[in-house]
């Protein structure tokens, strides 16, 4: 920045003061929300969500009903019906990827036969080119230092390039969905190298994806310098982005995108919304918080093979000692499961098997123990209203650091998963919509009278 730009960033005295005038203008008496029954955060006391709507397209479940009492239990994940167990474990076990195949369930509601899998990945397939110079005039200037917010300004920018828009048809929207689905790897990757170009100098190169490859395959052809890689490195890619690709209506950025479409508005300003909604550490982000803890942890620990050590470690965690001092060990808790996450669960097996091979097997055996010693060291810190289990957050992050992706695109890789679950849900959205989605908030400020301004007294 030269002497004569202006730093927009820079945060005066003057804006200090007034945002702590704003924040004690806003803060809101815990008691209040018991006082007026308000679900905080759309939960109940126990931590359920609130039933805010009804949805065909995935399910999660944490728990069953045992002689008339509901009682936690293995977390189960449902794609239109199907346990995710049961679809990662036809795919692979049929030597297929699975990318294709349930972004074609979460749409249309079944499974494909061969030819409708050809057929849809084939369609897929052309998709996947991005408009005449749009790289260079879009993607190329003014490189962002954050992966999602370049996805969101790529998506919106090709709104300029649609000239069905605003059509909100179910086959408009179809046809944009397709489209977004089939560029967001290329949106993201492409993204990356500008920034890596520009920020730190290194070589720009930007491959172009290959018909004939899965989703998975693409990812990692366009992302790496030589577009080389392992039958195993695209399997256990490929199965991440199944497993991430829905979760129930009622995740943050799911949400935004029923309450977004519910307004009628465009395609890519409600995935745009939904992307803003998962960039949050607490949401998209949190596998970074993961990696970052473990680094920490394998510096500060001399002997990462001693439980002992590993385990006060995680105890400085909680007390606020450790890391970023936050009281929370990354990648342990989730606000549905208690005994398991089934993800975690699935991808474990794979994790497993990659860091043999890539040579990572003594720092998977480190997260294998905290994945033991975390629940039990929160639960004897801290009451629990239910379990506390390893989620799927706690692995992925390691994954895609075997992988060598780089850590600025782990949350846009979950993106690049997660489109396929908004694409659903909106289509579902429009389907049903008859009224936008407004909630009630309960007013706690009571009637004022007008002060003219020769009466008011200035107030520090």
């Amino acid at each position: 920045m030269t002497k004569k730009e202006k730093d927009y960033s820079k945060v005066t005295p003057v804006i200090r003061t007034l945002a702590e005038k704003a924040r004690k203008s806003t803060i809101i008496e815990s008691e209040l929300y018991t006082k007026y029954d308000v679900k905080r955060g759309l939960r109940d006391l126990n931590g359920k969500g609130v039933l805010a709507g009804l949805t065909h397209i995935s399910d999660v479940e944490a728990s069953e009903i045992i002689d008339g009492k509901r009682v936690p239990a293995e977390g189960k994940l449902y794609y239109r019906g199907y346990d995710v167990r049961d679809l990662v474990r036809g795919f692979t076990e049929d030597g297929r990827f699975g990318f294709e195949e349930i972004t074609y369930l979460l749409l249309f509601g079944e499974l494909p036969d061969q030819k409708q899998l050809k057929d849809f990945s084939e369609l897929l397939a052309s998709y996947r080119t991005l408009p005449t110079s749009f790289v260079r005039d879009v993607i190329m200037k003014a490189p962002s230092r954050d992966m999602m917010n370049t996805l969101a300004r790529s998506v919106l920018t090709l709104y300029s390039y649609d000239n069905a828009a605003d059509d909100i048809s179910l086959p408009n929207v179809l046809r944009q969905s397709l489209q977004l689905i089939a560029l967001f790897p290329l949106l993201s990757v492409y993204g990356y190298h500008a920034y890596s170009h520009y920020h730190y100098g290194k070589s720009l190169y930007i491959h172009h994806p290959v018909k004939e490859l899965s989703a998975a395959e693409n990812l990692l052809h366009i992302l790496r310098p030589g577009s080389k890689f392992t039958p195993l490195e695209a399997k256990i890619l490929d199965v991440a982005l199944v497993l991430h690709m829905d979760h129930g209506g009622g995740n943050n950025s799911t949400f935004t995108t029923h309450v977004v479409s519910s307004t009628g508005t465009d395609t890519y300003s409600a995935v745009a919304a939904s992307l803003g909604a998962l960039k949050g550490p607490r949401h998209g982000g949190a596998n970074i918080k993961v990696v970052h803890m473990i680094d920490d942890l394998m510096k500060n620990v001399t002997d990462i093979s001693d439980e002992e050590a590993v385990a006060d470690y995680l105890e400085k965690l909680l007390h606020k000692e450790a890391f970023d001092r936050q009281g929370l060990i990354y990648g342990m808790g989730h606000a549905v499961y208690s005994i398991s996450d089934p993800r975690e669960q699935i991808f474990r097996a794979y994790v497993e098997r990659l860091a043999d091979a890539k040579g990572y097997s003594k720092e998977f055996k480190l997260y294998a123990m905290i994945e033991k010693l975390g629940p039990k060291i929160i639960a004897s810190e801290r009451k629990m209203y239910k379990g506390v289990c390893c989620n799927v957050d706690f692995y992925s992050g390691f994954v895609y650091k075997m992988l060598g992706l780089p850590i600025e695109l782990f949350t846009p890789i979950f993106a690049a998963a997660r489109i396929s679950g908004w694409s659903a849900h909106r289509i579902e959205e429009l389907s049903n919509n008859g009224k936008i989605i407004r909630p009630a908030y309960n007013p706690v400020t009571p009637p004022r009278a007008y002060t003219p301004m020769e009466e008011r007294e200035m107030k520090a």
